[in-house]
């Protein structure tokens, strides 16, 4: 059975790879760059904050206060974070689910993969739908053969439509960035990095 996927801390690990911050500042940052698939805030970063440092994918540096704000714990991502989040995040690009939500997260925070990654996990996912769709037309044609009326069978028509979608979308995305279009950062490159994640 595939884990659960955890997108609050898969978040987390993306932004402390562009530099260290305290949760508080987190928070800020998911907020401005409209990652509004992570639900539950702040209760639910705190949560993933506290689960991360205790698997040893992020480490407190230090411990700041401004002013007369409450001392705040400044984490940093590890190297076993960061191969974490690029496992995590590559198997979400791979691997298509019934919540697009993971999806939609995934490709928020795709930038972080190295480009050749990138291009893998999304080419991987591209031909997973393809599967998908011969599988659903295999259906239909099976169904039709029976004499059912289309009607009974909307829902399969429904979500081919939506599958064939992304799947067109998804080919597009890639032959952009096969193509250099789309420009990418090196993972260590965090001025980039700012950008794609719409830090101000």
């Amino acid at each position: 059975m595939a884990r659960r996927a955890d997108l609050v801390g898969l978040t987390v690990l993306a932004l402390l790879t562009v530099r260290a911050s305290h949760p508080y500042e987190l928070h800020r940052l998911i907020v401005d760059t409209h990652k509004d698939y992570v639900t539950g805030l702040p209760r639910s970063l705190y949560h993933a904050v506290d689960r991360l440092a205790g698997e040893e994918l992020i480490a407190p540096v230090e411990t700041v206060r401004e002013g007369r704000r409450p001392e705040r714990t400044v984490y940093e991502i590890t190297d076993r974070g960061r191969r974490e989040l690029a496992t995590r995040l590559r198997e979400l690009l791979e691997t298509p689910g019934p919540d697009r939500r993971t999806f939609t997260a995934a490709v928020s925070l795709i930038g972080v993969l190295p480009l050749a990654d990138a291009l893998t996990s999304l080419r991987t996912r591209a031909a997973a739908l393809e599967e998908s769709l011969a599988e659903t037309d295999g259906h239909l044609a099976a169904v039709r053969e029976c004499g059912l009326p289309d009607l009974l069978t909307i829902e399969l028509d429904y979500e081919r439509t939506v599958v064939g979608a992304e799947l067109g979308w998804l080919r597009a995305l890639v032959a952009r960035l096969a193509s250099g279009e789309l420009d990418w950062a090196s993972p260590t490159d965090a001025d980039l990095l700012r950008q794609m994640l719409g830090e101000q």
